[in-house]
């Protein structure tokens, strides 16, 4: 088939459901099929003599154009990610596929891509990934659904929560889940990590201070229980607080009174309280270094969230809801990543669980300016990883050589040293069999099959 599909090929490429269309060794479109007509919304007679990128505005066009590689290489591209627009203006998922064309005496004459339409694909990942959601926290996994079935009941109440979890998982994530689901979810819900301040910067952060509580305090300020009042105090890492503060806390938690540094007048707390930890708070009970009666009063709801590795089954939601944040936030069109960055994501430990994914997918978006993520767009020692275990998988041709050796000598050991026979064991000619055997320096049984094939013992 030439550049402008005559005839009876005209017929069947207009009968296809993928768009089709090719272009001459000048990129101009030769032939352009019903469906990409359908698909672009621009007619046949307004796209044939146009160059493709102008058509199409493909994602790719401007930097890693699938026809402009195989036209140049030979080599095709199969299901590559894309973006197309379409005249009404609106971005299409697409995959795109190239091939070159040739006349009848072998000479280059142009390309042809094929185009397949990925939205109703695009809706169904959309529809799974609402359906696997709540806000921004993301999971499938048995132990995630476990939780998304309690958190509307944990959020109706008011009564206090403690989340508990490694870093990273999402605690102050599903503390907002909660809050957002609450009737409290039209006033503030207010964070603050107790973990990264000393007792008097906590106290006046929390409590607030009336002007001349100590040097510098000129005016009132109020602080994060009076910002809250009404919402939502998350109280980060409270694991980690001392036990002065501890029992500061304890008061408000029991009387819903507080005071401001410097005041005597206790200030009225409507807030609900919300608190997280990584530490074992049972354990810290248990030495010491954690009020019991704390425990208690903030331990009435407890949510234990997994750490990443636990539920492998949800970093491809998280990668595809990563991809989709940061195409937001960087203007970019990246559709996915490569089969062999998710066989490197899928195997990941993660350390830092969900945090440290996104850090991956940030970091990929800062080097990648194709449509697809590829190994060398991951952070250092990912790829390295991924490198040494291709080399692994996929051993030099000394290697290769000296497996094909073991085979073949062990279908000659086989076969008593027949030949034949151990050539029709390998599905090989007799003829290949011989000169590899030379080639190869095997060494053949001395016993000779060959003796055995006409009967007797």
């Amino acid at each position: 088939m030439d550049a402008d599909a005559p005839g009876i090929g005209r017929i069947i490429l207009d009968s296809v459901a993928e768009a089709v269309f090719t272009v001459d060794r000048d990129w101009q479109i030769a032939y352009f099929n019903a469906a990409a007509e359908k698909l672009t919304g621009v007619p046949r007679e307004k796209a044939i003599g146009r160059r493709c990128c102008e058509v199409f505005q493909a994602s790719i066009c401007s930097t890693v154009c699938s026809l402009r590689h195989t036209l140049e290489t030979g080599d095709p591209v199969a299901n590559r990610p894309a973006f197309i627009i379409d005249a009404r203006g609106r971005t299409l998922p697409v995959s795109v596929s190239t091939s070159v064309l040739r006349d009848p005496n072998g000479r280059l004459v142009g390309g042809v891509e094929t185009i397949r339409d990925l939205s109703q694909v695009e809706e169904l990942r959309k529809e799974l990934e609402a359906r696997y959601s709540l806000g921004d926290i993301i999971g499938r996994s048995q132990a995630m659904r476990d939780l998304f079935g309690i958190l509307p009941a944990v959020a109706a109440s008011d009564s206090t929560v403690v989340i508990h979890g490694a870093s990273g998982t999402g605690k102050e994530l599903f503390a907002r889940a909660i809050h957002d689901m609450s009737p409290r979810h039209d006033k503030r819900f207010v964070a603050i990590n107790c973990g990264a301040m000393p007792d008097s910067l906590l106290e006046s952060e929390l409590f607030g201070y009336i002007a001349g509580a100590f040097t510098d305090a000129r005016k009132d300020r109020p602080g994060r229980f009076a910002h809250a009042e009404g919402g939502t105090l998350f109280l980060d890492e409270i694991g980690d607080i001392s036990p002065a503060m501890q029992i500061r806390l304890l008061r408000v938690l029991q009387e819903q009174l507080y005071e401001p540094l410097g005041s005597d007048e206790p200030v009225e707390a409507n807030v609900r309280v919300i608190a997280a930890t990584h530490r074992d708070l049972d354990a810290l009970v248990k030495e010491g270094a954690f009020r019991e009666d704390l425990f208690y009063r903030i331990n009435v709801m407890r949510l234990e969230l997994p750490i990443l590795r636990e539920r492998r089954e949800d970093i491809p939601l998280l990668i595809d809801h990563f991809i989709g944040r940061f195409n937001r936030l960087q203007q970019k069109d990246i559709v996915g990543v490569s089969d062999e960055v998710l066989d490197v994501l899928m195997q990941h430990d993660y350390p830092g669980n969900a945090r440290e994914l996104e850090n991956i997918i940030e970091h990929a978006f800062v080097l990648c300016h194709a449509t697809v993520i590829e190994l060398h767009h991951l952070p250092p020692e990912l790829s390295r990883g991924a490198s040494a275990l291709r080399s692994v998988l996929n051993p030099p041709s000394t290697t290769l050589r000296a497996m094909e050796k073991s085979h073949i000598a062990d279908a000659l050991r086989r076969t008593n040293g027949n030949r034949k026979q151990a050539a029709k064991l390998l599905g090989i000619h007799p003829s290949t069999l011989f000169r590899k055997i030379r080639d190869l320096n095997i060494e053949v049984p001395k016993s000779d099959g060959r003796r055995r094939e006409g009967g007797g013992s």
